[in-house]
C-alpha cells in the first residue's frame, strides 16, 4: 500500500495539479490546496485502481482529474470505516471522516471526464498529525481510536 499520486488545486470543483511532495498541516490539510481548512474534509483519497477502472470504461482521465489529493495503490477506500486512522509516510496521520459526497451541481471535473467517481468512491479525512509526504511513501491502516 503506497501513495501513487499527490495533487492540489487553488480552487474547489476543479481538477488538481499533480505534485511530487506535499506538506500536511495538522487540523488544516495540504498546504496550498483549496480544500484545506478547519473542517472534516481537509484531504481527499481515491484508489489508483478506481482511476484505472474509469480509464478502462473509456474516460480520458489521469491523476488529479477527480480532484483527489492522494491516490493510492492497494487500498479500497470505500470500505474503510469512519474513524479509521491512516499513517502516511514517516510522520503524517489522518482520520477518515467521510466516505463519498453529494455533488449538488455538475462541476468542471464531470464535464471534462464525462463522469465523476468521487461521490461514490472518494474518501475524506482530517489531519491529526502533519508531515511531508511523497509519491512512493508507504500507507499504513491503523485501527480506529476508542
Amino acid at each position: 500500500m503506497k501513495i501513487i499520486s499527490l495533487a492540489i488545486s487553488k480552487k474547489k470543483a476543479t481538477r488538481k495539479q499533480v505534485i511530487n511532495e506535499a506538506l500536511l498541516i495538522e487540523n488544516h490539510g495540504i498546504k496550498g490546496d483549496a480544500h484545506a481548512g478547519n473542517w472534516h474534509r481537509q484531504v481527499s483519497f481515491l484508489s489508483s485502481e478506481s482511476i484505472e477502472e474509469a480509464r478502462r470504461m473509456g474516460l480520458d482521465v489521469s491523476f488529479g482529474d477527480f480532484a483527489e489529493n492522494i491516490a493510492t495503490e492497494g487500498i479500497d477506500w470505500k470500505t474503510m470505516p469512519i474513524g479509521t486512522r491512516v499513517k502516511l509516510g514517516d510522520s503524517a496521520l489522518v482520520k477518515i471522516t467521510q466516505i463519498g459526497k453529494e455533488c449538488h451541481t455538475k462541476c468542471a471535473i464531470y464535464y471534462k471526464a464525462g463522469d465523476c467517481i468521487m461521490p461514490k468512491e472518494g474518501v475524506f479525512a482530517k489531519v491529526l498529525e502533519g508531515g511531508t509526504i511523497r509519491c512512493g511513501d508507504k500507507v499504513e491502516i491503523l485501527p480506529p481510536e476508542h
